[in-house]
C-alpha cells in the first residue's frame, strides 16, 4: 500500500505542462552583480532561492537551475555572454529544452520606466536594450513574454550606457526586496497559468503599471 501510494505521488508531481523557460538578463561577474542593468539576475537568483533551485549546471552559455512548479518543468537561465550576446545562450536553451516561444519569459531592465514599475508583456521590439536585441536576432522573431523593470532615466548628461552599469543608490535598494518579490509572483503566475492569465491577475493587483 505504502509503495503504491509513493508511486501515485511520484506520478502525480511528474511535470506534464510545456516547460517554461525563465531567463534573467545581466552581466556576469562579482563587479556588475549589483549593476541596475544585472536586476534580471537578482531577480531569478530570487525566484531560485524561493523554491530552492540551485544554479548548479552550465549549459550553453548559461548558469541553469532546473525545478518543478506544480505540474511544470521549469528551466531558469543567466546568460553568462556578457548582455549584447544573451541570445547565443537562449536560442540553444529553448530548442534543447523544446520550448515554445509563448513559454519563454525574459526579465530586464528598462530605462523607460520609472525605477519599480514592472511591466508584463506578450511580445514586442528590444527598446534599445541590447540583451533583448540580441536574442531577437537569434530567435528570428520578437512574440515571447518578458517582463521589463523599470530602473529610471540618467541623472542630467548621464550617459544611457554608463547609468545601467551604475549600482542602485541607498533608497533604491532598501526598496529592491520589494521589486524582487513582486517580480517572483509575477513569473510564479506565468508559468502555472501562460501569460494572458498571468497578465490579467498582475494588473488586477495593482501592480505599479504604466501605458
Amino acid at each position: 500500500m505504502r509503495l503504491l501510494e509513493r508511486l501515485r505521488g511520484r506520478h502525480t508531481a511528474e511535470p506534464s505542462a510545456p516547460a517554461a523557460l525563465i531567463v534573467g538578463l545581466g552581466n556576469p561577474g562579482r563587479e556588475y552583480a549589483d549593476n541596475r542593468h544585472s536586476i534580471g539576475y537578482r531577480i531569478v537568483d530570487r525566484l531560485a532561492a524561493a523554491h530552492e533551485w540551485r544554479f548548479s549546471k552550465k549549459q550553453n552559455d548559461a548558469l541553469i537551475a532546473l525545478g518543478a512548479l506544480d505540474v511544470t518543468r521549469v528551466i531558469i537561465a543567466k546568460p553568462q555572454t556578457f548582455m549584447n550576446l544573451s541570445g547565443r545562450a537562449v536560442q540553444p536553451l529553448a530548442k534543447f529544452y523544446k520550448v515554445p516561444l509563448d513559454r519563454i519569459l525574459v526579465i530586464f531592465d528598462d530605462l523607460d520606466l520609472p525605477f519599480g514599475t514592472i511591466r508584463l508583456r506578450e511580445k514586442g521590439g528590444a527598446g534599445g536594450h541590447n540583451g533583448m536585441k540580441s536574442i531577437i536576432e537569434r530567435l528570428g522573431r520578437g512574440d515571447f513574454p518578458r517582463l521589463r523593470v523599470g530602473i529610471g532615466r540618467p541623472p542630467g548628461r548621464m550617459e544611457p550606457a554608463a547609468f545601467v552599469l551604475r549600482d542602485f543608490d541607498a533608497d533604491e535598494a532598501a526598496a529592491l526586496d520589494d521589486i524582487l518579490d513582486r517580480a517572483v509572483s509575477v513569473i510564479e503566475a506565468f508559468i502555472r497559468s501562460g501569460i494572458r492569465v498571468a497578465m490579467n491577475q498582475f494588473n488586477s493587483q495593482g501592480a505599479r503599471q504604466d501605458d
